[in-house]
């Protein structure tokens, strides 16, 4: 595709789509409302959405692969609930921090499991998975839980100087866990492994990709990253409740897609879902600083853009497979005069 006689990759447009919306949104707000283009406001994405850059960023190896996990908003709020009832027992906080992630990994592992050894749709597992989680956190207390403990509060108020304002430590574990998965995603096998299984499993198979093995893997850091955020979560509201972030798998999804993750699955950079939360973050910022427009214009505003890029993905797929098949049609073209010989010769 051309834009301004410049050539560019179908592989970059969803990128610089998603990086273009966030200049706009970022330049409005500036220009719009005074103290919008401060450091510190821009650090507060991070700050205030550290949990949904870390469970979106799971969410991505998912749909990658061709799958989905609508368990991750009910499970950061068990988490939350595991937390605070531990704490409030006397757990060492570094104990209950080792254990949530652990039952995140299992958990995930365990819904991985079921999808690829009986060959389950992954809605359905996750639904399921959705549904036990959200149960599991009533069964443990019906009410708030307040956390008073002295390290989850530390690392609450803990801030880090950064560009004339400050990060606090779930911003920078969250940045930190993008990095990882950029990482992972294009250095490792396991990742290669990942985009070949979205891309065509079938294939993936006949090539003698560890199809199950890699899917299970796939779910096991979904659940990791649903914990993590989780505890990231936990430790900025400073509390547990079955109700936490209803509906926040969604906005996993929404992230996912603003930043070029496609649904189908086989494509997409692990720098989206950050691109795509920070989008979403400074869309619920600019109506804070607008006073007047009710906090669900965010939810507005996020499900046009999803129509947007929806859109924008199901054209750059029928642009490909446009071209495989005019390439498909060209090669098959060139081969006949060849065929047609041969079968001379034979005669």
């Amino acid at each position: 595709m051309r834009f301004f006689n410049i050539a560019l990759k179908e592989n970059h447009i969803f990128i610089l789509a998603t990086t273009v919306l966030l200049v706009l949104l970022y330049g409005y707000g500036s220009l719009s409302f005074t103290g919008f283009f401060s450091s510190q406001v821009f650090l507060n994405l991070f700050i205030d959405n550290a949990y949904l850059i870390i469970v979106a960023t799971g969410m991505a190896f998912v749909i990658i692969t061709g799958g989905i996990d609508l368990s991750v908003g009910a499970f950061v709020a068990f988490i939350s609930m595991v937390s605070a009832t531990l704490l409030d027992m006397g757990f060492n906080a570094f104990l209950v921090i080792f254990l949530t992630l652990f039952i995140g990994v299992l958990f995930g592992g365990f819904q991985g499991f079921l999808i690829s050894q009986f060959d389950l749709h992954p809605w359905i597992v996750t639904l399921a998975g959705m549904f036990l989680a959200r149960g599991a956190s009533f069964l443990i207390n019906t009410e708030s839980i307040v956390i008073s403990n002295e390290t989850f509060s530390y690392l609450s108020s803990a801030k880090v100087p950064i560009f004339g304002g400050y990060l606090t430590i779930g911003a920078i574990i969250s940045l930190f866990v993008v990095v990882i998965a950029i990482f992972i995603a294009k250095y490792t096998k396991f990742g290669r492994n990942v985009y070949a299984i979205g891309g065509n499993v079938s294939s993936a198979k006949l090539m003698g990709l560890p199809v199950k093995r890699t899917t299970i893997l796939v779910y096991m850091f979904s659940g990791f990253c649903s914990a993590l955020g989780g505890f990231v979560f936990t430790t900025y509201m400073l509390s547990g409740y079955g109700l936490h972030l209803m509906g926040m798998e969604m906005d996993a999804i929404a992230a996912c897609v603003i930043g070029g993750i496609l649904l189908t699955g086989g494509f997409g950079y692990l720098i989206g879902p950050l691109l795509g939360v920070l989008s979403m973050g400074i869309i619920q910022t600019i109506i804070m600083f607008q006073g007047t427009l009710s906090s669900w214009w965010t939810k507005i505003a996020v499900g046009f853009l999803l129509f947007i890029f929806i859109v924008l993905q199901r054209l750059v797929v029928l642009n490909r497979r446009r071209k495989e098949t005019k390439f498909s049609k060209q090669t098959t073209s060139k081969r006949e005069p060849e065929a047609r010989a041969v079968n001379q010769l034979d005669s």
